[in-house]
């Protein structure tokens, strides 16, 4: 199993110099850290429609407030970079146009010599930033299916033309084309059967999850696998094709967080982390990404402790 990390996206530590530093050092540290990566937020309502599920008042973390932009911030990176990987986890794609979206992923590609793993994508859940972005909260799921193959047709055809219920595209030519073939790696958000057969049916790279904001169990965690996997046999597709990445909040202390008489995971010592590292691996996570909560100031030995604990954690992925 591999070991991503999140770049300093989010609040205080989002600084120019602390990202050079970060995806510089990354960069460096071979096997240990595999890809970087980012998230995507619009918005931190006041007053939320939709309750986030990770806190007692349904308001996002404060760190939310201020976030980078995904592809602009991973195009940056790159420049800085030449080894490490780079993925988005997840950005919610219907708040975008497919055909910028996809001209934007294939220039980071191009950009990046081929260093995208993995276009996370999800249908986002604020019904505050479907408002924003004027969107209808309604179809969301139809809507996706029908983004995720305008995606395929611009990466992979000269002359695209579609028309569908949702995006429609004159005959043209859109360019340019990602370095990576046929495109960059697709992967679906969600918890739900309707997100995997999303994955399924739509034929993308797999599977794209989170253990926080209110999903804290690897018992859940192993269930749903076992449903993604009894749903790809049914539709008599090889398992082989879809792979797991998941995206984890490492509390890293002596003091360990307990949820109905349970350890919540990957809060403790280095080897109860690592512990959840070695468990997630036996079933069947292709690239745990850890995401580590950025607050305070912007000193470097912050920035490098963190490497040097996801140093230490990576020996548990191998």
């Amino acid at each position: 199993m591999k070991i991503g990390i999140t770049l300093p996206q989010v609040g205080e530590k989002a600084t120019r110099d602390n990202i050079i530093e970060f995806a510089k050092k990354a960069d460096t540290m071979g096997r240990s850290i595999d890809s970087l990566w980012v998230l995507d937020r619009l918005l931190w309502p006041l007053n939320p429609q939709t309750p986030y599920r990770g806190t007692i008042d349904g308001r996002l973390p404060s760190q939310a407030q201020n976030v980078l932009d995904p592809i602009d911030l991973l195009t940056f990176a790159a420049s800085y970079t030449r080894r490490i990987q780079l993925g988005t986890c997840v950005v919610d794609m219907l708040f975008q146009n497919p055909v910028i979206l996809a001209r934007r992923f294939a220039t980071l590609d191009l950009i990046s010599e081929g260093r995208v793993i993995c276009c996370g994508l999800g249908i986002g859940w604020s019904k505050d930033e479907y408002q924003a972005c004027n969107v209808p909260f309604k179809h969301r799921g139809k809507r996706a299916a029908e983004f995720v193959e305008v995606l395929k047709k611009i990466w992979t055809e000269e002359i695209i033309q579609f028309k569908g219920d949702f995006y429609n595209i004159p005959a043209s030519k859109i360019g340019p084309k990602s370095v990576t073939r046929p495109y960059p790696p697709i992967y679906l958000g969600g918890w739900s059967s309707k997100s995997f057969l999303r994955i399924i049916n739509n034929n993308t790279s797999g599977w794209i999850a989170s253990l926080g904001g209110g999903v804290a169990s690897l018992e859940y965690l192993e269930d749903n696998i076992r449903i993604f996997n009894m749903e790809i046999t049914a539709a008599n597709k090889d398992r082989r094709n879809f792979r797991i990445f998941l995206l984890v909040y490492p509390q890293i202390n002596s003091k360990k967080y307990f949820k109905g008489g349970q350890r919540v995971p990957f809060t403790g010592t280095i080897d109860d982390i690592g512990g959840d590292i070695q468990k997630i691996k036996e079933l069947g996570v292709a690239q745990v990404i850890l995401s580590y909560f950025f607050s305070g100031g912007g000193d470097e030995d912050d920035i490098t402790e963190t490497l040097n604990t996801t140093n230490e954690l990576s020996r548990f992925a191998i």
